[in-house]
């Protein structure tokens, strides 16, 4: 019987991975993995000064969202580069931009947000290769895929480039009004199509959405500041910097976040499902995203 994995994790907690081969160097932590997400993931990529994050690469099937916690650094992305840096958001759109990071000289501390897609790929040009899942390729001589990218070298890097639409800096987003907190739904500003992501901010002991539970969709939280408590169901389970909570679809169990008394700062990534029902239970609201309506369920 598989083992049943906590819905509140911390990334202190995961077992972290060391990827070094050539220019390619970092330490890797599967964040949703050990938070127990399902169709979505997120991991946590800390890349030495001067390294690359991976291999130069575009996906087939996954939109991949990345939030910069720290450091600063470089986007290659088809030969050009932009200046990146903290609170810096990326979006890669499935089968566009081949891209990858170099960490400037303090480092890069990345969340990198993406889909499990089973059918799904990812190419890799200067390697020459693709690879079907983490653990399968089409390679030559037999090599791994990071083995034939250190072979190929460094991409060439020149000048930075002005940003495009698709990185957008957290500082230059105007707050909305979210309950009694504030969001930036940076996801919507980049431009994302089949996920989304915002950055959340709660004053101390406040709520950010009511109680809620989904039919069909997914959605991973990550804290980047403060602390306070999940509710799932009739549970509360302490969050601080660094927790990581999945709510995986169809659960039943409804969920929200209240901020301690330093206030609470969080990521909120989901995936963007037509045919999803949320339920609000204090209030009875069911809503159907695909067709936009909302209705009150009347008590038995």
């Amino acid at each position: 019987m598989m083992a049943l994995v906590a819905p509140v994790a911390h990334w202190d907690d995961a077992e972290p991975e060391v990827g070094e081969v050539g220019h390619l160097g970092g330490t890797w932590s599967d964040l949703g993995l050990a938070a127990g997400s399902v169709t979505l993931g997120v991991n946590r990529i800390q890349v030495q000064p001067g390294n690359w994050s991976t291999p130069a690469h575009v996906e087939l099937a996954e939109e991949e969202i990345h939030f910069i916690l720290r450091g600063t650094g470089i986007s290659w992305q088809e030969a050009e580069t932009y200046e990146v840096g903290e609170g810096d958001c990326l979006l890669h759109l499935v089968e566009e931009q081949t891209h990858t990071l170099r960490a400037g000289p303090d480092g890069l501390d990345v969340l990198a947000f993406g889909t499990r897609r089973p059918s799904g790929g990812t190419y890799l040009p200067r390697a020459g290769v693709v690879r079907m899942g983490p653990g399968n390729a089409v390679a030559r001589d037999d090599k791994h895929p990071w083995e034939l990218e250190a072979e190929a070298g460094p991409p060439e890097v020149g000048d930075p480039s002005e940003r495009p639409q698709r990185i957008v800096a957290l500082a230059d987003v105007v707050p909305e009004q979210y309950g009694a907190g504030l969001v930036r739904e940076l996801g919507l500003l980049t431009g994302s199509v089949s996920t989304g992501i915002s950055h959340v901010e709660l004053s101390p002991g406040n709520e950010g959405s009511p109680p809620h539970c989904h039919s069909a969709e997914e959605e991973l939280f990550v804290v980047l500041d403060g602390e306070g408590v999940c509710l799932l169901g009739d549970e509360e389970h302490s969050i601080r910097r660094g927790s990581v909570v999945s709510r995986p679809p169809a659960t039943g169990v409804p969920h929200a976040f209240r901020a301690g008394e330093a206030g609470l700062t969080y990521l909120a990534y989901g995936s963007r499902e037509a045919n999803d029902i949320v339920y609000y239970p204090r209030t009875r609201e069911v809503k159907l995203r695909g067709v936009g309506v909302r209705f009150t369920v009347p008590e038995s």
